[in-house]
């Protein structure tokens, strides 16, 4: 008996214990994550969370997110039953209803405002987690409306446009091969953390590592051979700076140029207004380094750039910078070749993993294309134009002008309200709707608006597919039961969807029956990868060739690589410029306003608000803090831990101030996700970028001072 107890303390797995090591993934993060979890179950209950050895993607490792994963899934306010709105509109005051009541609901309330003003008047909106995504999109375009969005509004989507207006394709760094590994805004022992195994076997066979970031960061600390650091919201002036050096010196492909590439003579001209000097002018840099960058690029027998945009596309001039950023690798010929960057399909949820299926399709089939444009499309037409759906950061203000086009309601899956600049515009935004249901795993800042909240279920709470790179695959099964009277958002968007009566056999099936159709080509069944205790590697597909997608020629307007937008130039109503040009970072008043501000700085324990919510993680960093150089400190008279006051031209919050070696002067930092300070409440919430949409979490402008 007592070996038994031993067994039981010591979480040893085996008949002795009664523990079970079960398989899933965490899908607390992005989807170009989902790390392999080894989660421990007894009696049904789990009692320890490790990463999967065997798993292509994390190999073992967790971060300190997916550590969590135990305390996340058994968060006191977990969600248990389906809830109907009794107090006012905010209030936060509830009472229990059954699923058959809040799906009754639901349907009769979406198909009145239907009947009655259109799809158009029903927006729905995406945020954490994202896994059902696919299923969403198809589900708000049955109901009729191209007004659908999602979070990646502000994530992900601004890069990729980037590379659309360049080659129609996005774009993923070849690390594995590569001589030269530029990390833009890369500090991933914080963020992404599996790329760090790649950065650090990548110096170990000699590859150089540039690392730009504002900050002295882990990643630059232990990896950089250069670091720079440009002031933020000036990383296109400095990719225009070495591009400068680059054309100079002649170090550029002008084989490849001249047979692919359009628009470099237009390109050239306009980086000759960026020699090194006024490239340090403009970011800070010193000449020096800008021309040690472009001496590291033409030395490299190949260089790729990581994919990072959400540093690189909060600022108003966010996509330029990236389209900026990018076109170093066009001029020199880094393009669709072994160690540059190569042109991908997306697999599964935006990731490539080296074999196609038909979700884009499946995604694709029930567009409404003769339906209203999304909202957003007037206010930002190229993002439209490349999306088609709704741009979710003008969704308050459409709410808010209450005319003939404004939505009545909004129906949300993980919606985060805080996650929007300006973010008190959503709070008057939920006063005006008719009707409001928020789906999640607990009782947020954002559901507390809601007239009906749902409660979702987490991935080890139920199954579902996932793809990897390098041609792996799996289909998860869950390995606990959901935890009170909680749905997976599939099979709720499935329940809807029969209540509904809509006209969609799939969507009315479920999940599975969606997931047959998406990967009917492959060979393999559902049944197969649920057998299977861990990702599969899919066999007989041939590997990516290099130069295929140059030698088929690209789906651009010309052809070719654009360093020219041709679809920019062709549309001169959007006021858009065709050539990735650089502008300052807005700020309504430089005298007043001198600090340069970062909201949402990363840091390894939270995602957004939901883990400052967990003591566990929370103490890692307890108080709301704010970062700033020790010569602003000093000349403010600031001290580790006094109150500093943040204003701009929005209005005021006060953090604890960090006085650090690592933060250059001019600039604070604002850690993300604390919500009982919300820094997101006194930013801009129309300082957009006129591109994509995005807006400038990362150059704001404030003034400080010490309470």
């Amino acid at each position: 008996m007592s070996n038994n107890i031993d067994y039981i303390k010591g979480k040893v797995p085996g008949e002795e214990s009664g523990i079970e090591i079960r398989h899933s993934v965490c899908d607390i993060c992005t989807p170009g994550m989902h790390c392999g979890l080894d989660v421990y179950v007894k009696d049904g209950r789990i009692i320890k969370v490790e990463g999967t050895k065997e798993h292509p993607q994390n190999k073992g490792k967790l971060c300190t997110k997916g550590a969590a994963n135990r305390q996340y899934l058994y968060r006191e306010d977990r969600l248990l039953t389906p809830l109907k709105r009794v107090g006012e509109r905010g209030e936060g005051k509830f009472e229990p209803i059954s699923w058959e009541e809040a799906i009754d609901t639901i349907a009769e309330k979406l198909l009145d405002i239907r009947e009655k003003h259109g799809p158009d008047r029903v927006a729905f909106y995406s945020g954490y987690s994202k896994w059902y995504r696919f299923m969403f999109r198809r589900f708000a375009n049955a109901f009729g409306t191209q007004n659908y969005g999602t979070e990646s509004s502000s994530c992900f989507t601004s890069g990729v446009m980037a590379w659309q207006t360049i080659a129609q394709h996005h774009m993923l760094q070849d690390m594995g091969n590569t001589d030269l590994f530029i990390g833009w805004g890369t500090n991933s022992y914080f963020s992404r953390f599996p790329m760090v195994g790649g950065m650090e076997k990548g110096k170990e066979r000699g590859m150089k590592l540039i690392v730009v970031d504002p900050r002295i960061t882990p990643t630059t600390k232990r990896l950089a051979d250069l670091h720079l650091r440009p002031h933020l919201g000036t990383d296109g002036a400095l990719a225009l700076s070495i591009a400068n050096v680059l054309i100079a010196n002649g170090w550029i492909d002008k084989e490849f140029i001249e047979k692919y590439v359009y628009g470099y003579e237009e390109y050239a001209e306009y980086v000759a207004q960026f020699p090194p000097e006024k490239g340090r002018e403009l970011t800070g840099v010193p000449a020096a380094d800008i021309i040690k960058a472009a001496e590291m690029i033409h030395q490299a027998s190949s260089c790729c750039i990581t994919e990072s945009s959400a540093p690189m596309g909060h600022h108003t001039n966010g996509m330029q910078n990236y389209r900026a950023i990018m076109s170093l690798l066009v001029i020199t010929g880094n393009f669709d070749k072994k160690g540059g960057q190569k042109p991908i399909t997306h697999t599964f949820m935006e990731r490539d993993c080296g074999f196609a299926t038909r979700e884009e399709h499946f995604m694709e089939e029930k567009y409404p294309h003769s339906g209203k444009p999304a909202i957003g499309a007037k206010e930002h037409p190229l993002w439209y134009r490349l999306r088609g759906d709704m741009q979710a950061n003008d969704l308050a203000f459409n709410i808010l002008r209450q005319d003939e086009e404004s939505v009545k309601a909004i129906f949300a899956l993980g919606m985060n309200y805080r996650m929007f600049a300006g973010d008190n515009n959503y709070l008057e935004a939920f006063k005006k709707l008719d009707f409001f249901v928020d789906v999640d795993l607990f009782m947020t800042d954002t559901a507390k608006w809601a007239d009906i909240v749902l409660p979702a279920c987490t991935s080890m709470e139920r199954g579902e597919l996932k793809t990897y790179p390098g041609q792996f695959i799996w289909y998860t099964n869950p390995v606990v039961e959901p935890l009170g009277e909680s749905k997976s958002d599939c099979d709720i968007l499935s329940l809807l969807a029969n209540r509904m009566g809509m006209d969609d056999e799939l969507l009315c099936a479920g999940y599975e029956k969606c997931i047959e159709y998406i990967i009917q080509d492959l060979p393999v069944t559902i049944e197969q990868l649920k057998a299977a205790p861990h990702p599969i590697k899919l066999q007989g597909i041939p590997p990516y060739r290099y130069g295929s997608t140059l030698k088929k020629g690209l789906d651009t307007p010309t052809g070719k690589l654009e360093l020219y937008s041709k679809l920019i130039a062709d549309n001169p109503q959007w006021g858009l410029d065709a050539l990735p040009t650089y502008t300052p970072p807005f700020n309504p008043d430089k005298e007043k306003y001198p600090f340069l501000l970062c909201a949402g700085t990363r840091i390894p324990n939270a995602l957004h608000s939901r883990f400052h919510d967990m003591p566990w993680a929370r103490h890692l960093l307890n108080d709301p803090s704010v970062e700033m150089s020790m010569e602003d400190a000093d000349e403010y008279g600031i001290e580790l831990g006094d109150d500093v006051e943040i204003v701009t031209n929005i209005g005021s919050l006060t953090f604890k101030a960090i006085p650090t070696a690592t933060v250059q002067k001019g600039e604070v930092f604002i850690y993300h996700g604390y919500r009982e300070l919300d820094i997101n409440s006194i930013l801009d919430g129309t300082n957009l970028d006129p591109y994509s949409g995005f807006p400038a979490y990362r150059s704001a402008y404030c003034y400080i001072r010490r309470k």
